[in-house]
């Protein structure tokens, strides 16, 4: 009898749980709508934003997050000199997942960077992005290096013209990931913790969650708001983000090997106190086995420098240009 009881529990516990982050799923992508337009590519289709004239940048958001990164702030002060294209990343925001990547609720495959940039430089190559820089944030970095390396190899108009990274993912780390990463991209965290997660945790967390990244620093006024985190907790988009962080490590090793073979410009914009991505793991190793790159260090800042520092954003994507023989 006590298990029958306690299987009903189980069952209704379930169920509420499904009910209710679908409930809030849906409320996010009616309060957070596609801010752009869809591109088919093999397999599904990309969201993507574009504004402006000039030469064309690309800019790739980080882990959890979406396009809106950009539209936020930075990308209204580049379009005045560049064509500037802010992609959904494979799996979250309104892009779908790479095509053939399992997605079952015990799935544990992630989409590599590799893959995602390859998604990403078709979608490139429909509408028409030629030469581009290829700027990304944490782990739109380690995307952004992806993008470059497939130009060793492909002879196409999207490939790189130059690279830059905000406290981007570069290099592989010692030790493991942080839980949140392990216990949810697994297979229990794609049954269990993600729903509940997803149904269940407070705006408050979030808040604080938001609030952590940003660290020393606080996060701009408005950003809370517009930055949509209510589409990252859609489960589908938590699933897909953890995996992808969970099997990252691999794809990182792979490309960094081909790093040296790398000629075009890299600018690297990185605070001196970020934890998230710490700028000895990544930017200063990279510089030593890859000449071209340059490092501006931002002493006091933390993860998120483009929203700290966006006038030493911009100076670094202006760089690239420039050192890429573009004319902004």
């Amino acid at each position: 009898m006590a298990v029958k009881t306690l299987s009903v529990i189980l069952g209704v516990t379930a169920l509420a749980t499904t009910v209710i982050s679908q409930y809030r799923a849906a409320q996010a992508t009616t309060q957070y709508p596609p801010l752009g337009q869809f591109v088919d590519v093999t397999g599904g289709q990309v969201h993507y934003v574009q504004d402006g004239s000039g030469p064309h940048l690309v800019l790739l958001h980080g882990a959890g997050g979406n396009l809106r990164e950009w539209t936020f702030d930075l990308m209204n002060r580049l379009t005045d000199r560049y064509t500037v294209t802010a992609f959904d990343r494979p799996g979250l925001g309104y892009t779908d997942r790479v095509p053939g990547i399992a997605t079952g609720l015990t799935a544990t495959e992630g989409d590599s960077p590799q893959a995602q940039a390859a998604m990403l430089r078709e979608a490139a190559e429909k509408i028409g992005i030629t030469d581009p820089i290829v700027a990304g944030h944490s782990f739109g970095g380690i995307v952004s290096y992806a993008w470059a390396v497939a130009g060793l190899d492909q002879d196409s108009p999207a490939n790189a013209s130059a690279i830059v990274s905000f406290a981007g993912v570069t290099m592989p780390w010692p030790g493991g990931l942080d839980r949140y990463y392990t216990v949810n991209g697994s297979a229990f965290g794609g049954v269990v913790t993600i729903p509940a997660i997803s149904a269940f945790v407070p705006p408050s967390v979030v808040d604080s969650s938001i609030e952590a990244t940003f660290a020393p620093q606080s996060a701009p006024a408005g950003y809370a708001d517009y930055i949509g985190a209510g589409l990252t907790l859609r489960p589908s988009s938590m699933r897909a983000n953890t995996r992808q962080v969970n099997t990252s490590r691999p794809h990182v090793v792979q490309l960094s090997q081909r790093y040296p073979e790398l000629t075009l410009p890299i600018e690297i914009l990185h605070g001196e106190e970020d934890t998230t991505v710490p700028i000895h793991i990544h930017a200063e190793e990279i510089a030593k086995i890859v000449p071209q790159v340059n490092t501006t260090r931002l002493p006091g800042v933390g993860h998120m420098p483009h929203h700290a520092d966006p006038l030493a954003a911009i100076s670094a994507i202006d760089r690239a240009a420039q050192r890429a023989g573009l004319q902004p």
